[in-house]
């Protein structure tokens, strides 16, 4: 199969963290989400292990209290890491803290809000071969989710600060003890879809051949 590069590659460049250009008006067909959970099944696992388990949270009362929840690490985490972007004078870094905030005061908006999860759960101790299998084994579905997702002209963003409180949330949301929450999504349409690429440093900066040095 011959692939349309150009597409291709825009795809990749461009399918960035959606904040502030969420459309938290427009509903999200149920069928659509289907669509992108089976297109990111086809994502590899470890060992072939397929543990991928999708929690999709469109209750109104079920929202608000995952807000809340999120917002307990958000209020902490996100205005100390602003304020040192800000001391550092990074302006990039700094518009992301600001409409990282932006999303925290208004994630019960968010249509959807999706949790990728995992069947299994490290044991205290796991050595970190056994964790990188783990998490790499859901993190590329993640990326083809999101990925699907811009295809259809709809947003998201990887979060993951619910996770300080994830029993909370998962006791809300009547998620087992043996699965693994590992980010919490919002999705929704974008409004607009001409999203650019982000600065980034040369490749040659940050690559190594055979050796570090």
């Amino acid at each position: 199969m011959q692939f349309d590069l150009t597409q291709t590659d825009e795809l990749l460049a461009t399918t960035r963290a959606v904040r502030k250009r969420m459309d938290f008006d427009k509903p999200v067909p149920r069928e659509i989400i289907e669509e992108c959970i089976e297109l990111s099944q086809q994502a590899p696992t470890g060992g072939n292990s397929q543990g991928w388990r999708w929690m999709i949270v469109a209750d109104k009362d079920k929202k608000a209290a995952l807000a809340d929840i999120y917002r307990k690490m958000s209020s902490i985490y996100l205005p100390e890491e602003g304020r040192k972007a800000q001391e550092a004078g990074d302006k990039q870094t700094m518009r992301v803290f600001e409409s990282a905030v932006y999303l925290a005061d208004n994630l019960e908006k968010a249509p959807l809000h999706v949790i990728p999860c995992l069947d299994g759960r490290p044991p205290e101790g796991t050595p970190i071969m056994a964790i990188s299998a783990m998490l790499g084994s859901v993190f590329p579905a993640i990326w083809s989710f999101q990925l699907a997702l811009r295809a259809r002209g709809l947003g998201s963003c990887l979060t993951s600060l619910h996770l300080a409180h994830e029993q909370e949330a998962a006791e809300l949301l009547g998620i087992p003890d043996h699965v693994m929450q590992v980010a919490l999504l919002p999705v929704g349409y974008t409004k607009g879809t001409d999203f650019k690429r982000a600065t980034r440093p040369a490749p040659s900066t940050i690559m190594h051949w055979d050796s570090w040095d």
